[in-house]
C-alpha cells in the first residue's frame, strides 16, 4: 500500500514585530492546510527577525508565553496537520536566546522541539558579518519525530553545512529531513539548491526547506527559494523568489526505500581509522 504524504513549506518575510508575524503565520498556514497539506513547515525565525540584541531581547518570550507557540498548538489542532514552526527565538530566562523549532501534532500538542546546534558565525565577501553565538545557546542534541506515516528529523538552516546530522538521523530511519532556513542572500545564491539536494541524496530522503526571503526590516536580505526535494534529489516544488507564500507537494514515502535500496550507502558504511602520513 502506498505511503502518501502532502507537505506544504511557507515562505515569510518575518518582519521586527511579533504580531505582525503572528497574523502572516497563521493566514500562510490556513492557506497551505486548505490546499491540502497534512504536514506544514514554517521557515527558521517565523516569530521575529531582529538582528539588534537589545531589541530583540524586548520583543521575546518564554516558551509558555510565546505567541506563535501558542498560535501553532491551536492551529494545529483547528486544521488537523502536523505543523513544524522552522524556528522562533525563545527567551530561556538566562540571558541566552534559543532559536527553538516546535512540531505540533493534528490533536494540539506539542510532540517535539529542537534548539539549533550550529552558530552561524561568519564573515562574508560583501562585509556582512554575524556572530549567533553572541546571542543564542546552542543546543546539543539532534531529534528525529515519528509523525503518523513518516519519521521525521529536525534541523535548522546553518545545520544544512554539518551532513552528521542528517546522517544519524537518516540511519535512525528519518524518511524526512528538515531544513527551515533564514538564508542570507550571497550564500543562498551560491549554496542553498546544492547543499538541500545533497542532503536528500547522500540519506535517500525527503527534504523539506521553508525559508524567509526579501529583504527585511532589520536590514538583513534572506534567499527564499523554498524547495520539496525526492530522495533522488529531484525539486518537487520550490517557491522560484523571495516572497512570502505557500509551495506543496505530494510525497511518496516508499520512494525513500527504492532510493536507499538503488544505492544502499547507507547499509554500507565502514568504519575507517585518518591516518596522518606526514
Amino acid at each position: 500500500m502506498t505511503r502518501s504524504l502532502t507537505c506544504a513549506a511557507v515562505q515569510m518575510r518575518s518582519t521586527t514585530d511579533v504580531a505582525t508575524n503572528r497574523d502572516a503565520f497563521e493566514t500562510l498556514v490556513r492557506a497551505a492546510a486548505s490546499k491540502g497539506a497534512g504536514y506544514v513547515q514554517t521557515p527558521e525565525m517565523t516569530g521575529l527577525i531582529q538582528k539588534n540584541r537589545a531589541a530583540l531581547m524586548e520583543s521575546i518570550f518564554a516558551q509558555d508565553d510565546d505567541p506563535i507557540v501558542s498560535s501553532a498548538g491551536r492551529l494545529s489542532k483547528e486544521l488537523s496537520v502536523w505543523l513544524h514552526v522552522g524556528s522562533t527565538p525563545i527567551d530561556r530566562g538566562d540571558g541566552k536566546v534559543a532559536n527553538r523549532a516546535f512540531l505540533f501534532a493534528p490533536d494540539g500538542t506539542l510532540r517535539v522541539s529542537y534548539d539549533k546546534i550550529h552558530m552561524f558565525d561568519v564573515d562574508l565577501d560583501n562585509g556582512e558579518s554575524w556572530r549567533e553565538s553572541a546571542i543564542y545557546e546552542p543546543g546539543d542534541r539532534a531529534v528525529t519525530a515519528d509523525i503518523g506515516k513518516a519519521c521525521l528529523g529536525l534541523a535548522i538552516c546553518y545545520d544544512v553545512r554539518f551532513p552528521d546530522i542528517f546522517r544519524r538521523q537518516a540511519l535512525a530511519g528519518a524518511e524526512i529531513l528538515t531544513t527551515p532556513a533564514a538564508f542570507t542572500r550571497q550564500t543562498g545564491e551560491a549554496h542553498w539548491h546544492v547543499l538541500l539536494r545533497a542532503r536528500a541524496v547522500e540519506n535517500g530522503a525527503f527534504v523539506v526547506s521553508a525559508a524567509q526571503g526579501g529583504t527585511h526590516e532589520d536590514g538583513r536580505e534572506t534567499y527564499g527559494h523554498s524547495m520539496i526535494i525526492d530522495p533522488w534529489g529531484r525539486i518537487l516544488a520550490e517557491k522560484d523568489d523571495d516572497e512570502p507564500g505557500v509551495i506543496i507537494a505530494e510525497i511518496d514515502l516508499e520512494q525513500v526505500a527504492e532510493a536507499r535500496g538503488k544505492i544502499p550507502n547507507l547499509k554500507n558504511i565502514r568504519p575507517f581509522n585518518l591516518v596522518d602520513a606526514q
